[in-house]
């Protein structure tokens, strides 16, 4: 027999943050919002009230600052949570200042205690309880009535059966005694930083009882529709199936072609579903052209695709076979453009397009660009969050394309500055190689694990129908160890089946 009390989960209506408290808010539990001023913390609340309140859960909102409610309220209805037509009706804002300057204690509990049981609220927010805090310091018996003050004002609200959010400020979490951390059932702690030019925000649950959260900093963005939070681990979900997998019995033996069939030949079959190819290269070599001819393939399969595009925004990258799939919805695109990107927040959205759309094919265009549009805090971390990135969208099922940047030194053979090769399942590089006073391009593919692919230098050329790979030749092993004679009696490029993209 199972005699456990059964704990209900309140939604917060904070995008993402539920997933942190695993499921969202226990019910009647004693909650404080803590951190710096400026982090978040009004907004966190407000947005928390506006999504649980309706006639059933009503709501009180109590300030204790000295500016009136007006005033808070006119900056805090800008957010489109906010419901104007709940005001008065569901929610109501009590202002406590008055009663707070008199460091009474008791006055100020007997005002909320009143104002609870005229009103029968299902939430209760206090809003800034540090400036009780504060009051407590100025008192002669200011921390053992604030205990005391603490310690009613939950046992109040819990035989109310209120979920309560007390709101303070607080610069760095205390690691001393503290009764408002001590008797609070869950701490969420907020920060933000900068960083030279960048805004960084962080949100952690310190403190959960009763069930088990995610624990450590993760990243959250402040925007017009208020706080969106985007969690540092994300449970993959399982593999998706659509024209690209349809009939698959497992990853391990499922290939996608590449768009480029002397390709897939070289690498075994083409890339093994739920495999992440790192294709490596100089400016110019043809990485773009040959992961839009990924998604190319995978969009006439009947499947989707989704591009994270760094270098350029699609429409300005020339690459009009791209801009295509884009237009008729064929590939999703991640916006980029926001500043102060955080790995999170674009794992985040590549999971969550890969759910609404079924995408198993993704592109990643490049690891160079996406680096700069981390703010600098992010950058210090960077392989590591890219080996948990890539895990995540191959745990999912998707098949991962990421485009390296990479100076061509011509003797110098390197596949990514990050070191980011061992992360990958396969690896393409393309190079330049000098023919006969010309600049050649050539691609050879490096590895793709437990597969027999080839191990041939390639020449290959780019035209209007795509890539064109040429046929084997040996002596392309000497033009890239330094043997200028085989290099100048190299015969001419014939050419290849063209790609399909």
């Amino acid at each position: 027999m199972n005699d456990k009390v059964a704990i209900r989960r309140l939604p917060t209506g904070v995008p993402g943050l539920d997933t942190l408290l695993g499921g969202g808010l226990a019910e009647f539990s004693f909650n404080v919002i803590a951190g710096a001023p400026g982090s978040g913390k009004t907004t966190l609340a407000h947005q928390a009230m506006f999504a649980l309140a309706n006639p059933e859960r009503r709501a009180l909102f109590f300030t204790v600052l000295g500016e009136p409610p007006l005033k808070m309220l006119r900056y805090q209805q800008q957010y489109s949570f906010f419901d104007t037509a709940k005001v008065n009706d569901c929610i109501r804002f009590i202002n406590l200042a008055d009663d707070l300057m008199t460091g009474n204690f008791e006055r100020v509990l007997a005002r909320i205690i009143e104002e609870v049981e005229r009103f029968e609220p299902g939430l209760v927010f206090v809003d800034s309880f540090r400036s009780v805090v504060l009051a407590a310091q100025n008192a002669s018996d200011g921390e053992p009535a604030l205990q005391h003050f603490v310690q009613r004002l939950g046992m109040h609200l819990t035989s109310w059966q209120a979920t309560t959010f007390l709101i303070g400020e607080y610069i760095t979490l205390e690691t001393e005694a503290n009764a408002v951390f001590t008797v609070a059932d869950g701490i969420l702690w907020m920060e933000q930083s900068v960083h030279r030019n960048s805004m960084v925000r962080k949100i952690q649950v310190t403190k959960m009882r009763g069930h088990a959260t995610i624990a450590g900093l993760h990243t959250f963005r402040i925007s017009d529709d208020g706080i969106h939070v985007f969690p540092r681990t994300i449970m993959a979900g399982s593999a998706m199936t659509n024209g690209d997998t349809a009939g698959a019995q497992s990853a391990a033996q499922v290939y996608l072609s590449m768009g480029v069939p002397e390709l897939d030949r070289m690498m075994g079959g083409g890339l093994p579903v739920g495999y992440s190819l790192l294709i490596a290269g100089p400016s110019g070599a043809g990485k773009s052209l040959l992961a839009t001819a990924f998604l190319a393939e995978g969009a006439r399969a009947g499947g989707k695709g989704v591009i994270a595009a760094f270098e350029k925004s699609p429409g300005t990258s020339r690459n009009p076979r791209l801009d295509e799939l884009i237009a008729s919805g064929e590939v999703g695109v991640v916006d980029t453009r926001a500043l102060d990107l955080s790995i999170d927040e674009t794992l985040y959205t590549l999971t969550e397009m890969i759910r609404r759309t079924g995408a198993t094919r993704i592109v990643i265009d490049s690891l160079s660009g996406f680096e700069l549009a981390l703010a600098p805090t992010f950058r210090e971390d960077f392989r590591e969050s890219l080996y948990r990135m890539v895990a995540v969208l191959t745990g999912m099922g998707a098949t991962v394309v990421m485009i390296s940047e990479l100076e061509d030194r011509y003797t110098d053979l390197r596949f990514s500055p990050y070191g980011a090769a061992f992360l990958t399942d396969a690896i393409i590089v393309q190079r330049y190689v000098e023919l006969r006073g010309e600049l050649k391009r050539v691609m050879a593919v490096v590895k793709v694990r437990n597969s027999e692919h080839s191990h041939e230098l390639r020449l290959f050329e780019i035209i209007d129908a795509g890539i064109v790979i040429g046929e084997p030749r040996p002596e392309l092993e000497a033009l890239l160890t330094g043997h200028p004679r085989l290099a100048a009696s190299a015969p001419p490029v014939r050419r290849a089946k063209a790609s399909r993209s």
